[in-house]
């Protein structure tokens, strides 16, 4: 993951105006390294092009009106460039494209945005495997417009090419990929036994803030948990009235943020993802830790 440091930058010869905005933001870095690493999935083996080493890549989690320093170094073979998208401020070096052996640092001045958003790389074959979670949390002294969360879930629905993607082989179609992921787990569905599945945890009466991001390209995608119904409460970085559905649809890039109220009996549910056109379908699990007290 990459690492942060938090804090206050106060550089010399600057006429500082807005005193309340610079004592209450915070400033953030994380430091990324693009790279080639080896997956297994599908029971096969590939090189993936990733950040930092992971699918998805690292989650960025900050809070409203922060400024964020992405610092990203290129040691792939690939000259890549990076899209944050639903960031409406400044963003320093938005169309910079890192070339091999080099490093950018993207500045990136949050405003009003809050909720989840999403970056990732700008081209399609390289979004496939680079991608991930941009988090905005409330100030500290800000409530949010509904009950408050006791833990939150960010949930990246993702796809998988048994074929390598690259710069000459960039085509991705409707339908073309191999699997889909739940954060990076194809689950059991795809009848190779050394496939993981993504497992979330959680406690009877809790109340979860779960953040559900389509990185699919070119799909929309349907989300569900068995028995378990939903509060609509933000999309794309901004918060939305509550609406309560059993399943989302998320066009391709969409965000939806959602409650959930787990009350359901002791035991596993499913966690459902697949495309609209129903090509596949990928299943995660939903765990329940802790049930109602017997009496």
């Amino acid at each position: 993951m990459g690492s942060e440091k938090q804090g206050f930058i106060w550089l010399s010869g600057l006429l500082f105006l807005n005193i309340f905005v610079l004592s209450t933001a915070d400033v953030h870095y994380y430091e990324f390294s693009l790279q080639e690493s080896l997956f297994t999935k599908l029971c096969s083996t590939k090189i993936i092009l990733t950040l930092n080493g992971s699918f998805p890549g690292p989650e960025i989690r900050v809070r409203r009106g922060d400024t964020v320093f992405v610092n990203v170094h290129n040691q792939a073979n690939y000259a890549v460039s990076l899209d944050w998208e639903g960031v409406t401020d400044t963003i320093d070096g938005s169309n910079n494209t890192i070339q091999p052996g080099r490093n950018f640092t993207y500045n990136i001045e949050l405003g009003d945005e809050i909720g989840t958003l999403r970056w990732h790389a700008t081209s399609a074959w390289a979004a496939a495997t680079v991608h991930g979670a941009f988090v905005i949390l409330p100030v500290a002294t800000e409530d949010y417009p509904f009950p408050a969360p006791t833990s939150d879930q960010t949930i990246i629905l993702g796809e998988w090419f048994r074929e390598e993607l690259t710069e000459a082989n960039q085509t991705i179609t409707p339908g073309s990929a191999d699997a889909y992921t739940i954060n990076g787990h194809p689950g059991e569905t795809y009848g190779c036994s050394n496939d993981t599945t993504f497992e979330m945890q959680v406690d009877y009466q809790g109340l979860y803030l779960v953040r559900v991001i389509n990185a699919v390209a070119n799909e929309t995608m349907v989300f569900d948990i068995e028995n378990h119904r939903l509060t609509i409460v933000g999309q794309n970085g901004t918060y939305t009235n509550r609406s309560f559905t059993n399943s989302l649809t998320l066009a391709p890039g969409q965000v939806i943020d959602v409650l959930l109220f787990p009350n359901q009996n002791v035991g596993h549910y499913y966690i459902t993802a697949r495309s609209s056109s129903g090509t596949h379908i990928t299943n995660g699990i939903l765990r329940y830790t802790t049930t109602t007290t017997s009496l």
